[in-house]
């Protein structure tokens, strides 16, 4: 049997748009001479559906195309797509997760998703009813075949990924027979996904004595990126198959000689978390409907990755980056950000804020009483370039890109309405210490960041001979802490991370009202951190 793995990137609420790529990808499997090709978790719906799932019209329109793409299918060859489906009860959750088997001329044949995440950015519980992996089996060309839909497989208890349910269904079918295993994934992307993923899918194999096939969707999604990846695997668990990496593509697997296309071995961790933050860039521009974008250039570290990964995603004509000097910043933070506007090919133009500060600073203070300087002072600048970044974004329809990094945001260094503003914050899960190997990842066969960016001590230059480090704990010590209390939850023991608890419940509000965050962590600051403002627990 010729197996098709189709990794498409389904875009959200575009069900002609993902129906069209389907029935694409359905004849190049056909003209591959594929027997059966295999499309991602809800891949004429999108994913994460969330709340769109409340509004009926919504599921009616996509059920509609699905109807249209059972009719434009080629005989031939059989698909398994993704869709969401109505349970028709009365009782429980009004929606299946599921899969659609479809062979021209016969019924569909439809499969649901058992395990239900409800952790990190998952809420699938809260609008999808159960279904049962015991029914997930199917026969063609003579061979019996177990589906099951991305979570289905995470029942494995793994070392470094505790299951998150009680009972793993797939250990009470280990006595039936299976030729064949398949699974339709939405996996999300983090810088260690890829080794956890290998691990259930070898599990699973070994566990049915059969191979196995794992098709995941890539592109992105508001926050999470989908990084494709699929592959194959023979019964013992090793890979005979794999698709690129953060982009569609279509591998061929032939199981009767369990063998099929080795795309290149997966990229190193830099190079991943790169590709990872330039197609969610790429991705939320263009699925919100913006064709370019701006970042304020500090001359500083951040905003200069921020700028080449834009660069990456859009190219350079679509980016646009612009100096703000205020009173107390360097001249060599305006001439480093020209350098290397110049160096990435793109526009840069001067807005200096000294006298908006100055008479903002004069307003407030006839009417308040004058005061001597302190973080009023600082926040104004900030926010005065916020006014600034705003207004370009509405005067040029342009998305603003927000600079700040993960270290910053867990301790409320960044101001909120000031250069927290921007609709998207690409950095937003990344330690400082990982901004600064993307940079000299950048420079590794030429200087793309001047080196005297990369080298200087990082400031935000609001009050006279300003650092960072005035302020917070070194950032290898900062990173180190945040690591343990965000993404491992581990208690408090150094002195930095007894000082960054209270200061994470302090600022909590700051990162509710954050631009969204591209996920590269298990644990992000956006949509899968629910911690409440108002409390006074401490770990």
């Amino acid at each position: 049997m010729r197996v098709g793995l189709a990794q498409i990137n389904a875009t959200l609420g575009d069900f002609a748009g993902n129906r069209e790529k389907m029935v694409s990808f359905t004849r190049r499997a056909l003209a591959q001479k594929c027997d059966l090709v295999v499309f991602p978790e809800l891949s004429i719906m999108g994913y994460l559906p969330n709340d769109l799932l409340e509004r009926p019209s919504i599921i009616d329109d996509q059920l509609k195309e699905f109807e249209k793409l059972q009719k434009q299918l080629p005989e031939g060859i059989a698909v398994l797509c993704g869709l969401i489906t109505r349970t028709g009860k009365k009782k429980g959750k009004p929606h299946y997760n599921s899969a659609a088997l479809l062979i021209k001329g016969k019924k569909p044949k439809f499969f649901h998703k058992e395990l239900l995440p409800t952790y990190d950015v998952f809420d699938e519980a809260r609008h999808i009813e159960k279904g049962r992996i015991a029914n997930g089996f199917f026969k063609l060309n003579g061979k019996r075949i177990l589906l099951t839909i991305c979570e289905d497989i995470w029942g494995w208890e793994l070392p470094e990924h505790p299951t998150n349910y009680l009972e793993n269904p797939l250990v009470a079918l280990k006595k039936e027979k299976v030729d064949l295993v398949l699974n339709m994934s939405a996996s999300p992307f983090t810088l260690a996904k890829y080794k956890d993923r290998r691990s259930v899918v070898s599990l699973t194999a070994k566990n049915f004595k059969a191979p196995m096939a794992y098709v995941n969707l890539v592109g992105g999604q508001d926050e999470v990126v989908f990084d494709g990846g699929s592959f194959a695997v023979d019964k013992n668990g090793k890979e005979i198959a794999r698709n690129h990496s953060f982009q569609e593509d279509l591998g061929i697997v032939d199981f009767s000689e369990m063998k099929g296309e080795l795309q290149p071995a997966d990229l190193d961790q830099i190079e991943r978390m790169k590709q990872a933050l330039v197609l969610g860039i790429r991705d939320y521009a263009q699925k919100t409907g913006f064709s370019k974008v701006h970042l304020g250039l500090s001359g500083g570290i951040d905003s200069a990755v921020v700028a080449a990964l834009a660069v990456d995603a859009l190219g350079a004509d679509a980016v646009t980056g612009v100096t703000m000097p205020g009173p107390f910043n360097e001249g060599k933070s305006k001439t480093l950000s020209e350098d290397l506007a110049k160096n990435l090919g793109i526009r840069c133009f001067n807005l200096p804020i000294t006298q908006s500060y100055e008479a903002v600073l004069n307003s407030f203070q006839s009417s308040v009483g004058e005061f001597e300087f302190n973080v009023v002072n600082e926040n104004m600048q900030s926010r005065l370039r916020g006014l600034m970044m705003m207004a370009l974004s509405n005067k040029e329809n342009s998305m603003l890109l927000t600079t700040g990094n993960k270290s910053e945001y867990a301790t409320g260094y960044s101001t909120l309405y000031g250069d927290m503003c921007g609709g998207l914050a690409p950095l937003g899960d990344l330690l400082k210490g990982q901004v600064y190997a993307l940079a000299r990842h950048y420079n590794r066969e030429r200087e793309v960041i001047p080196v005297e960016i990369i080298d200087r001590a990082p400031s935000a230059e609001l009050r006279p001979d300003q650092k960072d480090q005035d302020s917070l704990p070194p950032y290898d010590d900062l990173d180190r802490a945040v690591q343990n209390l965000v993404e491992y939850q581990k208690p408090a023991r150094t002195k930095t991370e007894k000082w960054l608890v209270g200061v994470l419940a302090k600022t909590e509000f700051k990162r509710w009202q954050a631009a969204p965050i591209l996920k590269i962590s298990g644990h992000a600051f956006g949509r899968g951190r629910r911690m409440p403002l108002a409390h006074k627990a401490r770990m």
